[in-house]
């Protein structure tokens, strides 16, 4: 049987970090996926970021912005675009219309193979972390080209309101 849980291992070496997702990658795996940008951006010897996605099933789109949060965390620090790699022609096709080629390189194949991947543990969070994840996600999507902006703007403008409305006057 095969696992479609989604899960992400990552390994860093000679300055280069991989950041392998795999499995059907939900806003489940964002705190995750968030913790590893923020120490991506502090991270010393980064010279490179490569985003793996040969062995992912499916991406929703919170965890797709999270992953532009992760390119957007090391601009700057790298001194080329981080890349992405995906052999799937839908994945591919997603990545495209999500303007993803404006902060990543998208490549089918790697250069070299990465064998010392680790599991990344998965951080739990409650409801309205969650929620706040989601948000932050989709705002982040809609600033990478109109077709996003006009896309997530009624679910950017729902949570808005739910987050208006739970905490109250």
């Amino acid at each position: 049987m095969i696992n479609h849980e989604g899960r992400i291992k990552a390994a860093f070496a000679s300055g280069v970090f991989v950041l392998k997702l795999c499995g059907d990658v939900r806003l489940t795996l964002c705190a995750t996926l968030d913790r590893q940008a923020q120490q991506l951006a502090e991270t010393p010897g980064l010279e490179t970021l490569i985003i793996d996605l040969r062995d992912t099933t499916n991406v929703d789109s919170t965890a797709l912005g999270f992953l532009a949060k992760v390119a957007m965390a090391v601009q700057g620090r790298v001194s080329e675009a981080p890349t992405i790699i995906a052999d799937n022609p839908d994945v591919q096709r997603m990545l495209d219309v999500m303007g993803f080629s404006r902060i990543f390189t998208l490549v089918e194949s790697p250069i070299t193979e990465t064998r010392d991947l680790r599991d990344l543990p998965e951080i739990p969070t409650d409801v309205e972390e969650t929620r706040q994840r989601v948000l932050e996600a989709h705002r982040i999507l809609m600033r990478l080209n109109e077709h996003n902006r006009e896309e997530f703007q009624p679910l950017v403008e729902m949570l808005e309101a739910q987050q208006a409305a739970s905490h109250g006057p």
